[in-house]
């Protein structure tokens, strides 16, 4: 069966799981349109959309390594609606964003603290909070470690931690540097649904959007994901970047942290440890997922703004 006949096979939608509105395939909360940016950022343009007023409390939402600060458009618009200014980054080399001319020097993790420091002083951001999903919870990890330390307040990793199983990461490796390519965007969306089926929940809508957000045309006419492959540098010249024990240990504010129960890149072994050293991070489990929950429901949501608001007792309690 093509890609495109798993796509008309999967018709009608699956129901969603328990609580979540069909609606929810649009913006999670009625606000305003975002606003995109192109700043300059350690020397490279980087993209972001900023939603919600300038007045509110800040928090960074930085996605995962093959994928776009769109990820973040549904707990984004939540956040922005319920009183919170929103900061949605394309990562170097992703999305809207430049791609890197030295890409085996600008694919780590330092180097993308580096253009976050750059990004808040651009957006004349003092303090935040903030959101990562996978490589963007790594990110923000150093940053409030090192660089930006006590300038970032809380932290919420969705799905990742200071250790990553070696096995996920070669799977992860293994698409990300050789991206597929189709003729169409419907045989692309059926991919995405395939790889990314972990995510959880998805509606039609949200799939829908996912694949236009994060698609670019080759020279050849066909479709693939929008990241410079070369990004997959990141494993080959800095091998130990997911190792950062000594920068979560050395970690002071509260940390929250959703696991995929399904997850293989985030062990349960990993998680208990995360409870235990350094900030002491409440871990809470997200069913029907592995990596990483697309904070789409109305209970992730929920879980994320509580403890925006109230830290980490809140969740715990």
């Amino acid at each position: 069966m093509s890609p495109t006949e798993r796509t008309q096979a999967a018709a009608p939608e699956r129901p969603p799981p328990e609580g979540v509105e069909q609606t929810l395939g649009g913006s999670a909360s009625a606000c305003d349109p975002p606003v995109s940016h192109y700043l300059r950022c350690a020397g490279r343009e980087l993209h972001c959309l900023e939603w919600g007023s300038r007045q509110r409390e800040t928090v960074v939402a930085w996605h995962g390594l093959a994928r776009t600060g769109r990820d973040m458009d549904d707990i984004a618009a939540h956040l922005a609606g319920r009183g919170w200014r929103v900061i949605c980054p394309d990562t170097l080399g992703r999305g809207l964003s430049q791609w890197s001319p030295e890409p085996e020097r600008e694919y780590c993790l330092d180097f993308y603290v580096r253009q976050a420091g750059a990004l808040l002083d651009a957006l004349g951001i003092e303090r935040c909070h903030w959101l990562g999903t996978s490589m963007g919870g790594a990110i923000g990890t150093v940053a409030a470690a090192t660089t930006l330390r006590s300038r970032i307040t809380r932290l919420v990793l969705n799905d990742n931690g200071p250790s990553l199983a070696a096995a996920a990461i070669e799977r992860i490796r293994s698409y990300a540097g050789n991206p597929a390519a189709f003729a169409t965007v419907s045989e692309l969306e059926a991919y995405f649904r395939t790889i990314y089926k972990p995510f959880g929940w998805l509606s039609d809508a949200q799939w829908r959007r996912l694949t236009e957000t994060s698609v670019r045309r080759l020279p050849d006419g066909r479709v693939t994901p929008h990241y410079d492959p070369a990004m997959v540098m990141q494993f080959t010249h800095h091998t130990d970047d997911y190792e950062r024990w000594a920068e979560w240990d050395s970690l002071d504010i509260p940390v929250l942290c959703l696991r995929g129960e399904a997850s293989d890149l985030l062990l349960r072994e990993t998680t208990e440890q995360m409870r235990r050293r350094g900030p002491c991070a409440v871990v809470v489990e997200i069913a029907g997922c592995g990596h990483a929950p697309a904070l789409n429901t109305p209970e992730q949501f929920a879980l994320v703004e509580r403890f925006l608001a109230a830290g980490a007792g809140a969740i715990a309690a």
